[in-house]
């Protein structure tokens, strides 16, 4: 029997006995049911009964999912306004440690300023397929905050309790290929958001080659549905351009000739998991199956978008005193603004070397209010360990692409005996470790800015630009 339900079914039994004896079908206050919820919150935050409380927080769930647009923002509102610290006891506790300091006073003030809403999420996820519920309930959250930016008190309570539940302990990795169960391929198809899947037989040729592979993560309580998840290419080289890997009439690599493992698209899946941190467990996980049963592979690199690119660009292009365009460079970058310029040879060539160098300055100077790289694709993999190996312009032609980054596409290169190293620099230090390559096309006399160079040491002891040097685009 399968254990997940099993499980649920029992969840169930004991849900359905709390419900009848709550005798909870009574008569509903149809003018304010937001209101009549919070009531029943109240009563589950003061519920001791395991199949009562269950059975409430079924309850509370369903008529959430009844709910309009505006009951659920009115439901949010609720949770910030009516379930946050008790400041009674959050006022004696700070009293208390003000006078005694002892570590038993620090316990209750760590406790009294715990919002109650925290508990009645827990309490929330009582209910059967309650953590599935309130994922979707996370989504229309995270909506809700343009507008009521007030309700980031509500999502760090979510975002609390989710980094507990969703952490790599609780994370089942699973190989996705051919042979998976449709119902999980369909999602792969509807959940990739980095390079479309144009149906089934698109699917099929990512997942059914022996140079191809595919992982994901899922959840015990979400077991048909993905968190995340990575395809992969099995490639003799480091891949420039994503048509190399994707086009149908691509070469095949033997699974024993392929030195190379790409990394060529990572989607999350579960909007209401934004900024939950599993991704970095999943490419550490798959990095270490993928060496137990290929043990010729040498090199772990991705091939990744830079969706921000266009945008920051644009902006760079409009604004008189950049420091990260100079007016020739401008002038030249002028060809951007034509239509079908990518695919007009001598406009490309004039282009490129130029785009290059802007990506480099993206990468390496171009900073947020908050002094981060701009890029969150280069956050995530340089926050794990990688390097900023290789500018790749224009590889991705699609339309999206060319939208969002005028075609460019990055390497970051996963040195295993370097990783951890690299994360310390980003993580302690911000530095960005890149090749010498890159760092050459941002001027050395523009405003300091951390860059770690990397040299590789040959087996001959000769110091080495960069081992894929041959491969650098032109610049």
């Amino acid at each position: 029997m399968n254990t997940s339900s099993f499980l649920a079914d029992m969840l169930q039994t004991i849900t359905e006995r709390g419900r009848r004896f709550l005798a909870l079908n009574q008569r509903e206050n149809l003018d304010d049911p937001v209101g009549g919820a919070g009531t029943l919150c109240e009563t589950l935050l003061s519920s001791r009964g395991e199949a009562s409380g269950m059975a409430l927080a079924k309850n509370i769930l369903e008529r959430w999912q009844s709910f309009d647009e505006g009951e659920k923002r009115d439901f949010m509102i609720m949770l910030l306004d009516r379930f946050g610290p008790d400041t009674q006891r959050l006022e004696t506790a700070i009293d208390r440690y003000r006078r005694d300091g002892d570590a038993s006073a620090l316990l209750e003030l760590h406790l009294a300023a715990e919002p109650r809403r925290q508990e009645l999420i827990r309490r929330f996820n009582l209910a059967p397929n309650g953590i599935e519920t309130l994922v979707r309930m996370r989504e229309v959250l995270l909506a809700l905050m343009k507008e009521r930016p007030d309700l980031s008190a509500v999502d760090a309570d979510f975002s609390h309790l989710f980094g507990s539940w969703f952490n790599r302990g609780f994370l089942v990795l699973r190989p996705i290929s051919w042979s998976t169960p449709a119902n999980i391929l369909e999602k792969i198809i509807r959940y990739e958001a980095v390079h479309d899947i144009g149906g089934w037989d698109e699917l099929r040729r990512r997942l059914e080659p022996e140079d191809r592979r595919c992982f994901a993560f899922f959840h015990p309580q979400l077991s048909d549905d993905p968190l995340i998840f990575v395809e992969v290419a099995l490639t003799r080289d480091i891949p420039s351009r994503i048509d190399d890997l994707l086009r149908q009439d691509r070469v095949f690599v033997a699974t024993g000739e392929a030195t190379t493992a790409v990394f060529y698209s990572i989607s999350n899946c579960q909007e209401g998991l934004r900024g939950i941190s599993f991704g970095n467990f999943l490419i550490k996980q798959v990095v270490e199956d993928l060496r137990r049963d290929l043990p010729k592979l040498e090199r772990f690199v991705t091939l990744s978008p830079v969706p921000g690119f266009a945008a920051w660009l644009a902006r760079e292009r409009r604004n008189e005193a950049s420091d990260a365009l100079s007016p020739s460079a401008k002038t030249v970058l002028a060809v951007l603004d034509d239509e079908g310029w990518a695919d007009d040879g001598q406009k490309a060539a004039a282009v490129e070397p130029v785009l290059a160098a802007a990506a480099a300055w993206y990468f390496l100077r171009a900073r947020d209010s908050a002094g981060r790289m701009v890029d969150p694709v280069a956050r995530f993999h340089l926050g794990n360990g990688a390097r900023l190996e290789r500018l790749n312009v224009l590889g991705d032609r699609s339309p999206r692409a060319l939208r969002q980054a005028h075609g460019l596409m990055v390497n970051y290169l996963y040195k295993l005996d370097e990783i951890e190293a690299n994360h310390e620099a980003f993580a302690g230090r911000r530095d960005v470790v890149t090749t010498p390559q890159i760092r050459r096309l941002v001027p050395a006399d523009k405003p300091n800015q951390s860059l770690v160079p990397v040299k590789d040491v040959s087996p001959r002891g000769k110091t080495v630009i960069n081992e894929h040097a041959n491969t650098e685009p032109t610049s």
